[in-house]
C-alpha cells in the first residue's frame, strides 16, 4: 500500500455514512477531509450526472457550484468521466474542498478511470481527498459502482443531479439518497432531450427543483448571505476579468458594462467569455449578471 494511503476506522468515517445499515467497516483515504469536530460545520453535497454531459450540463454545474463558494460546503462525486469530473473541477476552480469516492482502490495504478489521474492529483494538491472501500491494488468491477454510489449518497447531506438520461446510472445514486432520507435536488432539462429525461422524471416524482445556487443552499440549511460572492472571487482572475466582475452592478447590457469597466471591447470579450465558461456570470436576454 502507498505510504500516503491510510485506513480510516469506522469511527473516523463521516458521521452520516456511519448511520446507514450497510455502512463500510472501514475505508482507505489519500489526502484529507475537513474535520467534523472542528469549529466549521461542513455540509457535504454529492453532485452527479451523465457521463455524456452536454454543454448545458457543464455550464449549469460550474454556475451552481460557483454560487456556493463562500459557504462551508464539500463537493462529493465519483471522479467518473463527464459530470463527476466537471463537479470536481468546478469545486477546485472556486476553492471548495472536494472528495472523490472511488470504485477502485485509490492508488495510481488501479485508479478508475485512468484518464482522470491528473484530476485526482489536482484534488490532492488542493487539499481534497480520494476515498475507497477497497485496499489496493484493486481494479474496479461492475458491481463496485453501485457500492461506490451508496457511499456518495450516504455521506452527503443532499444529492444534486445535474443531468441524467432515462437509464442513467446516476439515478441509482438518487434512489439511494432517497432510501437514506437525504434530499435529492434536480436541475430541470429541456423536455425533448434524451439527456434530461431521467432528471425531469425525478423532479416530477418530487425531487427539489434547483433554479440557482440559493435553492441548494436552502436545501442544505444555510441562511443566505446578502452577497455570497462578495470578497471571495477566485484568486486567478485576470485584470480584465476582475474589472468586469467588480464593475458589474445588477443586470447590465454588454456595452454599458464595457464602458463601466473601462477596458477595450477586445479585452472585454475575452474576459466575458472566460467568466461565462467558469460560471461566474450569466447572460440572459441580452443582459449580463453575476451568478
Amino acid at each position: 500500500m502507498h505510504s500516503n494511503i491510510r485506513q480510516l476506522s469506522f469511527k473516523e468515517l463521516p458521521r452520516l455514512l456511519r448511520e446507514i445499515p450497510d455502512a463500510p467497516k472501514s475505508m482507505y483515504i489519500r489526502g484529507a477531509m475537513p474535520p467534523e469536530a472542528g469549529e466549521i460545520n461542513w455540509k457535504y453535497l454529492c453532485v452527479v450526472g451523465s457521463r455524456a454531459c452536454t454543454p448545458y450540463g457543464r455550464r449549469m454545474c460550474a454556475q451552481l457550484i460557483a454560487g456556493l463558494a463562500q459557504y462551508p460546503i464539500v463537493i462529493v462525486s465519483g471522479l467518473a468521466l463527464g459530470m463527476d469530473a466537471e463537479a470536481h473541477k468546478a469545486a477546485l476552480d472556486v476553492g471548495l474542498p472536494t472528495v472523490a469516492v472511488m470504485p477502485s482502490s485509490v492508488d495510481d495504478q488501479s485508479m478508475y478511470p485512468s484518464a482522470n489521474r491528473a484530476l485526482a492529483q489536482r484534488i490532492l494538491a488542493r487539499g481534497g481527498a480520494l476515498i475507497s472501500e477497497m485496499p489496493g491494488p484493486y481494479k474496479a468491477m461492475l458491481h463496485d459502482f453501485p457500492k461506490r454510489d451508496r457511499i456518495m449518497a450516504a455521506m452527503a447531506h443532499a444529492t444534486l443531479i445535474v443531468e441524467a438520461g432515462e437509464k442513467s446510472g446516476t439515478l441509482i445514486t438518487a434512489r439511494l439518497a432517497l432510501d437514506y432520507n437525504r434530499e435529492v435536488l434536480g436541475v430541470p432539462h429541456e423536455l425533448d432531450k434524451e439527456t434530461g429525461k431521467g432528471v425531469n422524471r425525478l423532479l416530477r416524482e418530487g425531487a427539489t427543483l434547483v433554479r440557482n445556487s440559493d435553492d441548494i443552499l436552502l436545501a442544505l440549511g444555510f441562511e443566505l448571505k446578502v452577497d455570497p460572492l462578495q470578497g471571495v472571487l477566485p484568486t486567478d482572475l485576470t485584470e480584465s476579468e476582475f474589472k468586469i466582475v467588480t464593475a458589474l452592478n445588477g443586470s447590465m447590457v454588454r456595452d454599458e458594462l464595457i464602458e463601466e469597466a473601462d477596458i477595450s471591447a477586445q479585452e472585454a470579450n475575452i474576459a466575458l467569455s472566460s467568466l461565462l465558461i467558469r460560471g461566474l456570470i450569466v447572460e440572459r436576454l441580452g443582459k449580463i449578471e453575476r451568478v
